[in-house]
């Protein structure tokens, strides 16, 4: 019976994080694949006429700050002006979750 209550209790303290890494998913899907690609590799049409970077690199990923990243996506790109800024369309909660979404990604270097 112990063990039962155990599980239980794992498993409803990891419900809403599983649910926050649904719901950052869907957001990417939404929002963010058609440019950056389903990896965050940019390999889209729009990805290599923008030349946006790999975000599943390595370096990209050690350079890119959290704060950076969440700024980007909260105020769109000073790099590339076609970035829209997302802060009046998202949460602050769904801004974070994009962030720890995008760390996500698998570097390759």
């Amino acid at each position: 019976m112990t063990s039962r209550w155990c599980l239980l209790s794992t498993l409803l303290l990891c419900a809403p994080a599983l649910a926050r890494a649904e719901d950052a998913a869907a957001l990417w899907d939404k929002s963010c694949k058609n440019c950056h690609g389903p990896d965050g590799r940019a390999q889209t049409r729009m990805g290599q006429k923008e030349s946006i970077p790999d975000m599943s690199r390595a370096a990209w990923q050690k350079a890119e700050s959290d704060t950076e990243l969440r700024d980007v996506i909260a105020n769109g790109s000073p790099h590339n002006p076609k970035m829209k800024a997302y802060k009046d369309r998202l949460t602050p909660e769904q801004l974070d979750a994009l962030v720890r979404y995008i760390r996500t990604f698998k570097a390759k270097e």
